[in-house]
Parts: structure tokens; sequence; C-alpha cells
């Protein structure tokens, strides 16, 4: 049986989920600080194990975006990933105000589209919507010889 629970997602449970589908590794730090700048999670259980969480970023009147969804692999295509969709689809619509339209974006891993269509996501680009973007930000200099240090 897979109970759902929200905003109680940890940072030790955020970092094991991450690892289970080799997601890139955060310090302990960058995802304490993710967690607590989310603005809703939801984790999903299987007799107390975590098997599954999502997560929403964003400023909750314009856009938000679903910034993680993990299914721990001996999970996956269980129906899990799609029940957390939806839960995060209705928090957000639950923020947007009356009379108004808000953007819920997300980037999917390639092959993952048809997953998302099928949650009424739209794939990009189309004839009026320009490809998604990305930008890697790393440090390469020392942050000693910082000038904001």
């Amino acid at each position: 049986m897979i109970i759902f629970k929200e905003n109680v997602l940890d940072v030790d449970t955020y970092l094991a989920l991450r690892k289970s589908v080799k997601w890139k590794k955060l310090s302990y730090m960058q995802a304490k600080k993710a967690l607590e700048n989310s603005l809703y999670t939801i984790c999903a259980y299987e007799f107390e194990r975590p098997v599954g969480m999502g997560r929403i970023v964003g400023d909750g009147a314009v856009i938000c975006y679903i910034q993680d969804l993990v299914v721990v692999p001996d999970a996956q295509a269980s129906g899990i990933g799609g029940q957390i969709v939806d839960m995060l689809i209705e928090y957000v619509e639950s923020l947007r105000m009356e009379g108004t339209e808000m953007m819920l974006d997300l980037m999917c891993a390639k092959g993952r589209e048809l997953f998302y269509q099928n949650h009424g996501f739209i794939a990009r680009p189309t004839d009026h919507l320009g490809p998604g973007m990305i930008q890697y930000l790393t440090s390469t200099i020392n942050s000693k010889d910082s000038p904001f240090s």
C-alpha cells in the first residue's frame, strides 16, 4: 500500500531518492536549501520505505515548476509517478488565483515526454513556443579569491 505525505521530505530521504535514479550528486547544504525553498513536496511511502517524491518550486502566482519527480527503479511503472504528478498539478491549481492563468513547467528526461504529455503537458518546441534552454553555473575560481566572499 502506498501512502503519500505532504511537505515532510527530509534531506537524507531527498538525497537517497536522487541517488537511486543516479541523478547528479548534491551537497547536503544544497539539498537542505532546495527543500527549504520548495513551495511543496510530496513523498510516497511503501510500508514506511520512501519510494518516490515530487517537488514544486516557483513564485506561486505566475509560474511554478515541477522541479523533481523521482520513483525508485523497483517501483517504476506502478503508477506512483503518475499519482505524484497529479498531486503536484492539483497543488499548483490550488494556488491559481480566480480568473488568472498560471504556467506549470518542467524539464523532463529524454524519452519521458509521453509520460508528461499524458498528464496534459505540451512538448516544446511547437509552432508558437521555442525550445527550453539551460545553463549550468559552476565555480571555476577558489572561493577565497571570489569578490563576493
